[in-house]
């Protein structure tokens, strides 16, 4: 049950079109559901702003597919990490409107009703950090923000950075994906005013050592204002950053309201 859901339920009941034992009966799967397997939330988008996200990885296809089913009947927004493409078409059964991103490897089905918000702007180092940052993109956007993408401007060639620089600017939060040596959210953070999420990626030659490298040098990063998620977690970052993002126009939001 999502928060419109709620709200419709409670009025029902306050306009005397619901009985309370009626009411308490479709409240039973709050605050979760037990599946044996799996407890699914149901409550979550109540508290986050955001229904419970399926990671694929390290369930069978029946366990993602039961759990699927539960979130799916909020006819809320849906999000499936992590996707191998035979469970991604299973996926996109269930539901006319989802989405299959394959390179982000996500499952989607997205709020067709909600205005995006604000700007983030995801920048990669090169184009084989595309797939963490699509998982990023994909992810915020879903949630509800206005996203904008620069691929492939890492430091090797600077200038393709330096001349799309004004779209830094615009930008609410920005992400920065990079693996190698990981040293482009630094050089981000020393051009803008903006909050950026780091996020390293296990793309590198030897002593990378699977991102291990960037998640060091982004850690020690001169410049400031630059928080950094776990290797390859573009989920985490597009999660982070649409929060970000959703909080900084949450003043506006306030000031419509009055």
């Amino acid at each position: 049950m999502n928060p419109k859901q709620l709200t419709q339920l409670l009025k029902q009941v306050q306009g005397g079109t619901l009985s309370i034992s009626d009411a308490l009966s479709q409240l039973r799967t709050l605050p979760f559901e037990d599946l044996g397997f799996a407890s699914v939330d149901h409550h979550r988008a109540l508290r986050q702003g955001f229904p419970e996200v399926i990671l694929c990885e390290g369930k069978t296809s029946a366990q993602i597919l039961a759990i699927a089913k539960k979130l799916l009947k909020s006819n809320g927004p849906f999000l499936a990490t992590r996707v191998a493409p035979a469970i991604a078409k299973r996926l996109t059964r269930l539901h006319r409107k989802a989405v299959y991103h394959e390179m982000a490897n996500i499952v989607a089905v997205a709020d067709p009703t909600r205005k995006l918000e604000g700007l983030v702007v995801i920048v990669t180092a090169g184009t084989s950090d595309i797939p963490v940052a699509e998982e990023a993109r994909v992810t915020a956007e879903v949630m509800g923000s206005q996203v904008t993408t620069l691929y492939d401007v890492g430091v090797a060639g600077i200038h393709r950075l330096l001349d799309r620089q004004a779209i830094l600017h615009q930008a609410r939060v920005v992400i920065v994906v990079a693996g190698m040596d990981g040293v482009l959210p630094s050089v981000v953070g020393g051009l803008i005013d903006r909050p950026i999420v780091a996020v390293p990626t296990s793309q590198g030659y030897g002593a990378n050592f699977g991102g291990l490298a960037p998640l060091l040098t982004m850690l020690n990063a001169c410049s400031s204002g630059i928080g950094v998620v776990n290797i390859d977690n573009g989920f985490g970052a597009g999660c982070l950053a649409h929060r970000i993002n959703a909080g900084m126009g949450a003043p506006e939001k306030a000031k419509k309201a009055r």
